[in-house]
């Protein structure tokens, strides 16, 4: 897919062996922040998997059309590389379609995750801006990104890219919050 630098100085583009060292600096930041149940969003089952490898593999098998995981839906994971010192600031994904009972009620077209020590310093706003570039090369016109009622920060991000509210479904106690946006703005 489409390799974008931005004005923040990052590059979206697909993880490879040569990320292992800031992917796996990444989990452990994440894993020492305690982070919840969604800290991991976007990263494609980076909590499980315990080499890069093995992650590499997971986003193979998650990204091939014909046959993904079971349970899964096709889906293009990204790292964002902050060019002026390599270092992976976070991770989102690109689900190439909703077509699925979680995903079409709360899991929306993609997920994504920026280090702890990263947040705050406007990196998911772009990665999401650079993602939306993706999904409309994928012909995907309109997608759906959610967040957690309880993540003012996430809804902001999804504002800032021009998120439209349709409304918020309960699921599993958890308020979640379903925005809208067209990728061909």
């Amino acid at each position: 897919m489409l390799h974008m630098e931005s004005s923040l100085g990052i590059l979206l583009r697909e993880p490879s062996m040569r990320d292992a060292e800031q992917v796996m600096s990444l989990k452990a930041e994440i894993l020492a922040a305690d982070s919840g149940e969604d800290a991991f969003a976007g990263c494609g089952e980076l909590r499980q998997a315990d080499t890069m490898e093995e992650w590499l593999d997971v986003l193979k098998r998650q990204s091939d059309g014909e046959n993904p995981p079971e349970g899964r839906v096709p889906s293009t994971s990204y790292v964002a590389e902050r060019l002026s010192d390599g270092c992976i600031v976070g991770i989102i994904d690109l689900r190439h379609h909703i077509n699925h009972p979680v995903l079409g009620l709360w899991g929306g077209h993609m997920g994504y995750t920026v280090r702890p020590s990263e947040r705050g310093k406007g990196y998911a706003k772009e990665m999401l801006r650079q993602n939306l570039i993706n999904c409309r090369a994928r012909g995907l016109q309109k997608v759906l990104v959610t967040c957690s009622q309880t993540n003012p920060e996430s809804e902001r991000v999804i504002l800032a890219n021009g998120g439209v509210y349709e409304k918020t479904v309960e699921v599993e106690g958890e308020r979640i919050k379903r925005y809208w946006i067209e990728t061909a703005l």
